[in-house]
């Protein structure tokens, strides 16, 4: 079933590989509404996608459930249903786990990553279980399957969103709702801007060996992300785990 005349909401969907999926799910039919942070981003998105008349956006802080309910409201009121909910925004702070100077930077994380994605399926089930059909989706990380020095914090959280996503697969199957997470290794976005300890981001940006091969692109995920949103009913895929060619972890 393509992506055509499907209703998508996706949260971070201003930059990186929220835009990315965006632009391409309009591209290819979709009728998108996009929340982030960044007015003048989500203005600039509304400017260049393909179809504006099927495309719409809204401030969205999506630490506050209030602003995701909000978002998918707009997206009923102005197309008329729910088919997908992406939670992809997130932050990645780095720094030892001890470190108490981190300590405001791992309730962000906690914040957005967790309480985020958590917000939006509070949102969007009760829409979803009445229309008897819909996606969940979350980014996630290669960072969800291993644990490294200087990242622990930023891992729970993304084990974590695999255990939640996991655990609303079970819970709500049987009321038609899939679930779909997408988990990429390094991708060149601007989420590294989240990395406040510079000696971590210069590591993290220089020394990864995916340079030899190249980091994925945003329109990498974005491609695997509306396949995954392109499904029929009875098709759910439940996890996509990509990284660069020359990505050792």
């Amino acid at each position: 079933m393509p992506i055509k005349d499907k209703v998508v909401v996706i949260t971070g969907g201003s930059s990186g590989m929220g835009a990315a999926t965006a632009k391409l799910a309009n591209e290819r039919g979709a009728k998108v509404v996009i929340g982030s942070r960044n007015q003048a981003k989500l203005d600039e998105m509304l400017n260049t996608v393909a179809h504006p008349e099927n495309f719409a956006v809204q401030l969205t802080d999506v630490t506050k459930l209030a602003d995701v309910q909000s978002l998918v409201k707009l997206a009923v009121e102005k197309f008329g249903q729910l088919d997908v909910l992406y939670n992809n925004a997130g932050i990645m702070p780095q720094g030892m786990v001890a470190d108490a100077e981190k300590l405001a930077e791992w309730q962000a994380i906690l914040n957005t990553n967790i309480m985020g994605v958590l917000n939006g399926i509070s949102a969007a089930t009760p829409i979803m279980r009445k229309q008897g059909h819909g996606l969940i989706m979350a980014t996630d990380s290669v960072a969800g399957h291993v644990v490294y020095p200087g990242s622990a914090v930023y891992n729970g959280s993304k084990y974590a969103v695999r255990a939640i996503m996991e655990g609303l697969r079970q819970e709500e199957h049987q009321n038609g709702i899939k679930t779909g997470i997408v988990s990429p290794g390094a991708v060149d976005t601007n989420l590294y801007s989240t990395v406040h300890d510079e000696k971590i981001r210069k590591q993290m940006l220089e020394g990864n060996s995916a340079n030899k091969n190249g980091w994925l692109k945003s329109e990498d995920i974005a491609e695997i992300a509306v396949f995954m949103m392109s499904q029929p009913e009875n098709v759910d895929i439940n996890e996509v785990l990509v990284r660069p060619t020359g990505q050792p972890i």
